[in-house]
C-alpha cells in the first residue's frame, strides 16, 4: 500500500521529504509532482524500480527515460555538453524542457538509447521536486505518469493513489502542478532539434 505525503507547495516539510527520501533510497517507487505534470521515480541503480515503472506504463526497452536533476552541477556529470549547448540550456532552465544529450559512463548503458547513446535530463522549476534532489543528492530516474491508452497524464494525487495503490511506495501531493508533458529538444548533434511540443515555449531552439 502506497504512503500519502501531504507536502506543503511553497513550504515542505522536512520530516516527510526525507522520509520519502528514504524510501528512494530503500529502493521506493515514487510518484511526485512537477511543473509539467506528476511522474514516476526511483533512484538511478533501481533495476526493479525501472522495471516496475516499464509494468506500469507498458513501456518496452526503448523508452528514454528522463534523469531528472536539481541544477547543472548534478547534470554535468551524466551527459556531455558543449559550451554553446550549455549557454542554450541554461536561458531555459529550471523549466518544463527535457533535453536529449550524449551520455557520459556515470549513465548505466541500459537507461541510453541503444543507437545513439544518449540520455533525457531536465531541471524541473518546482519547489517539491527541488526539495526532494537536494535531500537525496543525486538525480531521480523518472518517466512522466502517463497511463497506457490514456492521452492525459494524471494529476491528482488521490487518484493516483487509488489507482496504483498496490504498485508504488509513496504519492507526494502538493496540491495542482502542471499538466502538460515537457518539450523536448535533442542536443544530441548540437544543434536543437524540437522533439515535441509541450509546456516549454519552444521559440528559443527554433
Amino acid at each position: 500500500m502506497a504512503r500519502y505525503f501531504d507536502v506543503h507547495p511553497e513550504n515542505p516539510q522536512k520530516r516527510a521529504i526525507g522520509q520519502v527520501v528514504d524510501l528512494i533510497r530503500n529502493d521506493g517507487l515514487i510518484a511526485y509532482p512537477t511543473d509539467s505534470c506528476f511522474a514516476l521515480g526511483v533512484q538511478l541503480g533501481n533495476k526493479d524500480g525501472i522495471d516496475r515503472i516499464r509494468t506500469i506504463r507498458h513501456l518496452d526497452d526503448r523508452h528514454h527515460f528522463t534523469l531528472v536533476c536539481q541544477d547543472f552541477a548534478q547534470l554535468g556529470q551524466f551527459v556531455h555538453i558543449s559550451n554553446a549547448v550549455f549557454r542554450s540550456i541554461k536561458a531555459a532552465t529550471p523549466g518544463s524542457y527535457t533535453f536529449i544529450l550524449p551520455a557520459t559512463k556515470e549513465v548505466p548503458r541500459r537507461l541510453m538509447h541503444p543507437k545513439k547513446k544518449t540520455v533525457g535530463v531536465r531541471i524541473p522549476d518546482h519547489v517539491v521536486t527541488q526539495a526532494l534532489l537536494e535531500e537525496l543528492g543525486e538525480p531521480l530516474l523518472s518517466s512522466t505518469l502517463l497511463m497506457p491508452d490514456e492521452e492525459e497524464p494524471m494529476t491528482q494525487g488521490w487518484e493516483i493513489k487509488e489507482l496504483l495503490d498496490h504498485q508504488i511506495d509513496a504519492v507526494i501531493d502538493s496540491g495542482d502542478c502542471g499538466t502538460e508533458p515537457t518539450t523536448v529538444i535533442d542536443f544530441s548533434e548540437d544543434l536543437p532539434e524540437i522533439v515535441r511540443i509541450g509546456a516549454g515555449d519552444p521559440k528559443p531552439f527554433e
